[in-house]
């Protein structure tokens, strides 16, 4: 397993617990990219009808059954989610969207303008409809990621950090193994879970996957008394999910801690892995949060973080087997979703493994729909 984030946890453990013999490397800290720099949201409700919402759908049903008995480790938390129009226009986009989920599976009533501080009391007045999914749900990712390892090394695992892949160990086209500065590697199976990186390591095996780096940030605010209580986001965050524009995005998405503090978001923009602090991102953040929530203007930002999502230029992650080197799997590009995705794709790509038939077909994700090879 190359990689110790949410996926490539979520991924070791269940394919431990399905008996197989399992090694993570990792090139830093146990979820020292982006599993570290996120919110930890499991959402349905800034999905579209395809193949990614049926991969959320099916996630859902492992957080809340095969994981049911951790979620207390994991800070599972179903606080629901409320998504808000502020024109008529975007409320029109927000129902349309609404009926496409709701013939999919999804759970979600649509809120009138007038109801919606039976939600959030202290909800802007200006904004014309909502819509509330109750299966939207959080956890911390780092919680995530350190049980869900701590667990498959109790089934037998073995976790390594600070050990970079630097190659692949083939034997003809299939890829027996991977080097390290700290030794070679075996194994009949290899899983890409380098999130940001699962392209770099792609590189490595000679084969093109274009997972690329969107970064984003996030404010904390001071400790609060319960103000908010789901998570909240304005309607045009789904079109910037779903954007592939490579310039800066901002949408307002806001949410509480049981810590007491405010977590306000959204960036998106590619600037490959630049780790520069903008202010005037963070400052647009802020006025926009306070556009949803007037209550927030004069509390105190105390801090941010940011980190890189794993895009993929068609939206939809890289999940199974890669034909191109047998032997080589890819669990990546799940973009700003890798944290409620990582359950399920975790679940497949261990019964991919083992040979028995995937609860969710792969065919949407497969790897050779990028079919450059590299020279």
């Amino acid at each position: 397993m190359i990689g110790a984030g949410a996926v490539g946890a979520a991924t070791a453990y269940f394919a431990a617990r399905a008996g197989l013999r399992v090694t993570v490397l990792d090139s830093g800290p146990l979820a020292g990219g982006t599993s570290s720099a996120c919110e930890g949201n499991i959402l349905v409700s800034d999905k579209e009808a395809g193949p990614e919402l049926d991969l959320s759908l099916y996630s859902q049903k492992i957080w809340r059954e095969d994981l049911a008995e951790f979620a207390d480790l994991f800070e599972f938390e179903s606080k629901g989610g409320l998504v808000v129009a502020a024109s008529e226009r975007s409320a029109q986009s927000l129902h349309d969207l609404t009926e496409r989920q709701r013939a999919s599976g999804i759970q979600v009533t649509n809120v009138p303008a007038n109801s919606l501080t039976d939600y959030e009391p202290h909800i802007s007045k200006k904004l014309t409809a909502g819509a509330f999914y109750p299966e939207d749900a959080q956890v911390q990712p780092m919680l995530v990621v350190a049980h869900l390892l701590r667990l498959a090394r109790e089934l037998g695992a073995f976790v390594h950090t600070r050990t970079p892949v630097t190659g692949f160990i083939r034997k003809g086209a299939a890829a027996i193994g991977v080097q390290t500065p700290q030794g070679d590697f075996h194994a009949p199976s290899i899983v890409n879970a380098a999130g940001t990186w699962a392209g770099n390591i792609a590189d490595l095996a000679g084969i093109h996957v274009p997972v690329l780096p969107r970064r984003g940030f996030v404010l904390v605010t001071e400790p609060l008394p319960v103000t908010i209580h789901h998570k909240v986001y304005a309607a045009e965050y789904v079109d910037n999910v779903l954007s592939s524009d490579a310039g800066l995005q901002t949408s307002p998405v806001v949410e509480g801690t049981d810590s007491g503090t405010v977590l306000i978001g959204s960036s998106r923009e590619r600037v490959g892995f630049d780790r520069t602090v903008s202010l005037p991102v963070l400052a647009a953040l802020a006025a926009k949060a306070i556009d949803l929530f007037p209550v927030l203007e004069d509390i105190k930002a105390i801090r941010h973080y940011h980190g890189f999502r794993p895009y993929c230029p068609d939206h939809l992650p890289v999940i199974g087997p890669d034909p191109r080197v047998p032997g080589l799997w890819h669990a990546a590009g799940h973009e700003g979703a890798g944290i409620g995705l990582s359950a399920g794709t975790g679940k497949l790509i261990a019964q991919s493994i083992i040979g028995i038939s995937t609860d969710l077909p792969l065919g949407s994700f497969a790897p050779e729909r990028f079919e450059q090879v590299l020279t």
